[in-house]
């Protein structure tokens, strides 16, 4: 097959993909606490070199054998959204790095960058239509509200006046942010081996924790537009290549008849 279609192809492919990977931010961007996708481009010269591992095979398969481009996206966990008052006791924001602790099936363990809390019908703590929460904090059927400091302490609140402590929200951060996988609704996956720091929220460089407010998303609508434009533009350019290949190879048929 004739080089220029395949790279043009290859080409397509990923600007595609790429142009998922914005709409996909677009679409959320009034999610609290969605964390964009940033699109990673890299030229590949040749790619004639057998793979040696399944894992390298399946890279290579976005790849022509002329060349062409490879397509990558890496998500901004460390790019942190503004956060917006509510004045709603349920409502948790993280002010800074870390993720909350949930307790996903099976026992496996998920993170979650806060949101709406409420309380599950077994009486714990819980993200808002999520599991419940890693540090298992009963609350009370006769608590009147919750009230939660920025290093995570739980209280709740009764008749009279009266407090008491219910509990402790700890902070989990990941040594890399490529340790996660985004589950969607505000959750993520550790991988395999990923190594992760506990601490109490404030300490080791960890965030605090603020009730009454919710994390907005970290897309920036202007700047995502034009992003749009320039891949459609450079998606233009590439199925232009196709075509002016198809052009000259009906004029290379047309010749040789």
């Amino acid at each position: 097959m004739n080089g220029a279609y395949e790279v043009g192809a290859v080409a397509l492919r990923a600007q595609q993909r790429a142009l998922e990977t914005h709409a996909n931010n677009v679409a959320n961007i009034n999610t609290p606490g969605f964390k964009r996708s940033e699109v990673q481009f890299s030229e590949i010269v040749s790619a004639r070199l057998d793979p040696i591992t399944e894992n390298e095979r399946l890279s290579r398969q976005s790849t022509a054998q002329n060349g062409g481009v490879r397509m990558v996206t890496r998500m901004m966990l460390s790019d942190h959204g503004e956060l917006q008052t509510t004045n709603s006791p349920l409502d948790l924001a993280i002010d800074g790095a870390g993720f909350i602790e949930l307790i996903g099936a099976n026992g496996e363990s998920l993170l979650w960058r806060g949101g709406r809390l409420e309380i599950d019908r077994d009486g714990y703590l819980a993200a808002q239509g999520l599991p419940t929460l890693r540090a298992m904090i009963a609350v009370p059927e006769d608590a009147l509200s919750l009230r939660i400091g920025t290093d995570g302490r739980v209280e709740a609140e009764f008749e009279q006046g009266e407090t008491l402590e219910i509990g402790q929200i700890m902070l989990v951060r990941a040594e890399s942010d490529q340790d996660l996988v985004a589950l969607g609704s505000g959750q993520y996956r550790l991988t395999d081996n990923a190594r992760t720091i506990d601490a109490m929220p404030g300490e080791d460089g960890i965030g605090t924790i603020r009730q009454g407010m919710v994390e907005q998303s970290n897309v920036e609508m202007t700047e995502a537009m034009v992003e749009m434009l320039v891949l459609q533009r450079a998606y233009a350019a590439s199925a232009q290549v196709i075509q002016t290949a198809d052009q000259v190879a009906s004029i290379t048929n047309s010749l040789s008849r």
